[in-house]
């Protein structure tokens, strides 16, 4: 599997994630026997990852619900050539729209900062999944937040971050609310899942001026080098904008 856009910036921003849902598709393909698996992207949207896993092999369903997003999704999947089936609903929803224990693998990413209940919407994901089965979950980090807001020269705000339990600046913050590791694990654990490993997305991705990838030859390849080997430094993993977390089904 190759790491998902056409331009060089996407891939650098989502390599750390294919490279976990790589390794977990891989373990998950020998246990079953199956080389194309069933796979539920909640709040996918326009298909930035389940079109790649379609064209793989894969049969993936998108819940979201945005109509224009799942009409964006149909014509990305034509334009590919590859069958992706959209459902209108939220994450919480898919107890309703899908069979129980239909899915080896559910994409969480960027919805449990916006879903009006985050234990709901996981006990949902919980419920379609088989044993065995993982949810991807990625979501934004509090601490890159005030790291942002500090570099834009928005030194309350930053602060507001940290003292905040949601991890929100304020009422004009677009994010409602961001997750440490630990408040992730602990949300995987309350809804029966068993957590894996933790990993930092853009650790520098989002601080280096995209002029400095784009203009200098291997510079991409570089910097994705680099995101690779701190998503789980110790120090670094947690300054990054966002988290992301396997959590299994047993």
């Amino acid at each position: 599997m190759r790491a998902e856009g056409v331009t060089r910036a996407p891939a650098v921003r989502t390599a750390v994630v294919w490279d976990a849902l790589r390794a977990v598709l891989a373990e998950r393909a020998e246990a079953t026997g199956r080389g194309g698996l069933d796979i539920v992207d909640a709040g996918g949207g326009t298909g930035g990852f389940a079109v790649p896993l379609a064209e793989l092999g894969h049969t993936v369903t998108v819940v979201d619900p945005s109509p224009d997003s799942l009409a964006a999704l149909e014509r990305r999947a034509k334009e590919k050539g590859v069958a992706v089936r959209g459902l209108q609903g939220d994450a919480a929803d898919l107890g309703e729209l899908l069979s129980r224990d239909s899915a080896d693998l559910v994409l969480c990413h960027s919805v449990l900062e916006y879903v009006e209940d985050p234990l709901s919407a996981l006990s949902a994901v919980a419920g379609v999944l088989r044993v065995g089965g993982a949810v991807s979950v990625l979501a934004a980090n509090p601490v890159a937040s005030a790291i942002h807001r500090a570099l834009a020269g928005q030194f309350d705000e930053a602060r507001a971050v940290l003292d905040d339990p949601s991890g929100s600046w304020g009422d004009r913050d677009p994010t409602p609310r961001r997750y440490t590791a630990a408040a992730l694990a602990e949300l995987l654990a309350a809804t029966g899942f068993t957590v894996g490993a933790v990993h930092g997305v853009r650790v520098f991705a989002d601080l280096v001026p995209s002029r400095l990838i784009d203009g200098e030859p291997g510079a991409a390849e570089s910097l994705v080098a680099l995101e690779q080997a701190a998503a789980t430094h110790p120090v670094l993993r947690d300054i990054a904008t966002q988290l992301h977390v396997l959590g299994h089904r047993s």
